[in-house]
């Protein structure tokens, strides 16, 4: 049986509290949300609801959580499946609070799961005491924040813990929550944020000795190492400089026998930022500031603000070219500059003391890897890291600058020679205790499209492959195309891949799912190659690529199997444009939709209009009138406005997904879910839909965004060339100049969208606005 809750109740309103019990209502829960009285717990969930990014997939998953006082807690944990205790980080506290959950459960038949959010303090020290029955259901569930977008939750068992109930625990997590689960040591901190905290304060250490400034640490550690572009201190500032310094002092005060516990002794900076309340992003300073529109960074030793600056050296230059990861941080590690030692001196560091705790803090290396994966958003975990330099070269780089080598990772140089490997088809890890490789537990909800295409090419059934997309068979009978690209942009190469992706599973399969594994479905169409060929004035060669593209997406709506697009991420323009072509869509939670052409001056033109159309013109909507014009507003305001969903619910709302689109929770589970529901959808018959043509508004469409954006430029709200974009999107969404209520054939839309991109790509005005979003990753409105 699949799990589920059904009821939840968390104790304690704070900022973690509240966002948790928005988590739990967004995944159907109903959920009782106590404080120390009732007031206090409503104070903590308007701040909750008040947040951005929001912490609730929907406004309306508010009414699923009731406030209330602790004095209410008998009678609220009547029928609750999961009690998530959350307040204060004290342990006296939370024992206290526990022995009356545990007293108001004496006598349970089944106690409700019950688990603690510490972010380090004993799960075992706030067992003690308590009753067989609540140890079973008893263990830590450590969420990191925010809790509906960071990935990771490391359960901490205590010895009592009922193994079965901490398997429900990891499956509940993953189907309902999205959560990537690791499995925890009772130890200080646990597992990534003792690395975590470990690495970032080694790096302002370095910075300190160094010389170097907090951007260009963070342009060292981040993509360039494998790591989110938030790097060091920016991941600092958006977790709160207070609260990274709580867990250094923890970590320092808890961990007496650590062998880099001078580590944690947190540097007179950090300190004195927190004194100073300049605690990060929810301060508006911290290492970084925003001042008139520009960010600035602080210069560690004057603490004033400067203007932000790059790494610089021709060794790092290099490596921003570099997509090789091995390659890349290997031009770091040999570069005779200070970049050069910052690198070599931190990952000696880092990569060491992994080594060196993670049999402290975890049973394998996998567990390891996949907390700071997941955790801190890392390409590579630690012993991947490993792994990929090549152990013998890790090992003389840590003897040469940071000392002596951890006993596992000398066990691994000497005689096992890698933390991870392929066994006989499978993933095998290094289990710290023997010290051997043990098979990596499956997981059989995953589909890994990459696993199936070297299977296939081993087998000699290789598919076509372009360097952005390749097709896969996912088995089942279910063909895949996966999108790989850089920010998987649409070109020549993705179009002639998705017509022959259709044409083959017409033709061998039973239906075909297109999605990705990064962490974005598509960023859109290629702008460098419009505005290259725009600006050379190739407008025949133009045309025929919006033809061919509204032709590939046209294909996948007349496809005679199931087309299934799965996006995930920033899903804008043209990769929005496929998913609207598709059958279904089955999307991630975290899904942001948006038709954004309008933003660099251009209107969707890959079927996105005929797909709006249509669907404003479709079914009328629960709670709005008859009349089309409410629903072509609405359309038209969203795209106009370029507006992007906050989720896979918003999307529904704007309507880029349908009622009957699922979503899931799990990234990991995306691929299987997408194959599951072609599968579905093929067995119950699949038909595409009967071509007809689309009903507009005509005159009367057009007049009303005439209207409208008039308003908006007398009142300054919108530039005249804003006005000419929207103006042409409602020509063309409104069918052009003919009668209300007329019937055009797709065909004329297609041509209307199609003129009117070219048309607007030919004004200086858009083209300015394509160079200043290529250059700056914003939007011009000029």
């Amino acid at each position: 049986m699949i799990p589920r809750v059904r009821q939840a109740v968390v104790l304690g309103a704070g900022t973690m509290g509240a966002q948790l019990a928005c988590l739990l209502a967004g995944a159907g829960a109903s959920v009782q949300l106590l404080d120390l009285d009732a007031e206090l717990a409503r104070a903590g969930l308007d701040r909750a609801a008040k947040l951005r990014p929001t912490p609730l997939h929907h406004p309306s998953h508010l009414r699923r959580i009731r406030p209330g006082g602790f004095d209410e807690l008998p009678g609220a944990l009547e029928g609750a499946g999961w009690v998530l205790e959350a307040v204060v980080e004290d342990l006296g506290a939370k024992r206290e609070l526990l022995a009356r959950v545990d007293e108001a459960l004496a006598g349970r038949e089944r106690f409700p799961l019950v688990t603690t959010n510490t972010s380090g303090l004993s799960v075992r020290a706030m067992a003690e005491g308590r009753s067989e029955a609540f140890r079973a259901a008893f263990c830590g569930a450590h969420f990191f924040n925010p809790p509906r977008y960071a990935r990771l939750l490391e359960l901490v068992p205590t010895p009592g813990t009922d193994a079965g109930r901490l398997a429900w625990l990891e499956e509940l997590a993953s189907r309902h929550l999205g959560k990537g689960t690791v499995r925890a040591k009772d130890t200080p901190a646990f597992i990534a944020n003792r690395l975590g905290i470990h690495g970032m304060l080694s790096a302002l250490a370095l910075a300190l000795e160094l010389g170097l400034g907090p951007d260009e640490v963070d342009d060292l550690t981040g993509p360039l190492l494998g790591r989110p572009r938030s790097a060091t201190f920016r991941t600092l500032d958006l977790v709160g400089l207070d609260v990274a310094l709580a867990v250094a002092d923890h970590c320092y005060a808890a961990l007496e026998a650590d062998p880099d516990r001078e580590r944690f002794r947190a540097p007179e900076v950090l300190r004195e930022l927190v004194r100073r309340g300049a605690l990060g992003e929810k301060a508006g300073a911290g290492f970084y500031r925003r001042e008139d529109g520009e960010i600035l960074a602080l210069d560690l030793r004057t603490l004033e603000y400067r203007p932000r600056r790059r790494a610089e050296g021709p060794a790092v230059a290099r490596a921003r070219d570099e997509a090789d990861p091995a390659r890349r941080i290997r031009l770091l590690l040999e570069a005779d500059e200070p970049a050069g030692r910052f690198v070599r001196r931190l990952l000696a560091a880092t990569l060491r003391y992994a080594a060196a705790v993670g049999p402290e803090v975890a049973d394998d290396a996998e567990t390891v890897d996949r907390a700071m994966r997941w955790g801190f958003g890392w390409e590579r975990g630690p012993f991947e890291t490993w792994d990929l330099l090549g152990p013998a070269e890790v090992a003389d780089l840590i003897e040469a600058e940071d000392g002596e080598l951890p006993e596992a990772a000398r066990e691994v140089v000497d005689r096992l020679g890698s933390f991870h490997r392929e066994a006989e088809g499978r993933r095998e890890t290094l289990a710290f205790a023997p010290r051997t490789h043990v098979p990596v537990p499956p997981r059989p909800w995953v589909l890994d499209p990459a696993e199936l295409r070297a299977r296939a090419r081993r087998a000699g059934r290789d598919l076509p492959a372009t360097a952005s997309a390749s097709l896969v068979d996912l088995g089942e009978g279910i063909l895949g195309l996966e999108l790989h690209g850089k920010l998987n942009v649409i070109g020549f190469d993705t179009i002639d891949l998705l017509e022959r992706a259709v044409a083959l599973a017409e033709a061998s399969y039973d239906g075909l799912v297109i999605g990705t594994r990064a962490a974005d479905f598509s960023a859109g169409a290629n702008l460098a190659l419009i505005l290259m060929a725009a600006e050379a004035e190739e407008w025949e060669e133009l045309d025929l690529m919006i033809r061919r593209f509204q032709r590939a997406t046209r294909a996948m709506r007349r496809a005679a199997v199931p087309v299934v697009a799965a996006p995930r991420g920033r899903t804008l323009g043209g990769g929005a444009e496929l998913c609207l072509a598709a059958a279904r869509r089955q999307a991630l939670a975290e899904t942001y939709v948006g038709l954004v052409e309008t933003s660099v001056g251009l209107v969707p033109a890959g079927g996105g209009c005929v797909e709006v159309a249509r669907r404003a013109a479709g079914a009328v909507p629960e709670g709005l009138p008859a009349d089309p014009f409410p629903r072509f507003r609405r359309a038209f305001e969203t795209v106009a406005g370029a507006r992007v969903s906050t989720g896979a619910e918003d999307a529904r709302d704007l309507g880029f997904l349908g009622p009957e689109d699922p979503a899931t929770a799990d990234p990991d589970r995306q691929w299987a879910d997408a194959r599951a529901l072609a599968r579905l959808l093929a067995e119950a018959g699949y038909r595409p839909p009967v071509e007809a043509g689309v009903r507009v508004l005509g005159r009367r469409g057009i007049a009303a965004a005439e209207a409208l954006t008039y308003n908006e430029l007398a009142a300054g709200r919108i530039s005249e060339h804003d006005r000419r974009v929207a103006l042409e999107l409602a020509r063309v969404l409104s069918g052009g100049d003919v009668a209300e209520g007329t019937e055009v054939p797709e065909s004329h839309l297609l041509d209307l969208e199609r003129e009117a991109f070219l048309r607007l790509l030919g004004t200086e005005k858009s083209r300015e606005r394509i160079r200043h979003t290529l250059r700056t990753g914003r939007p011009l409105r000029n």
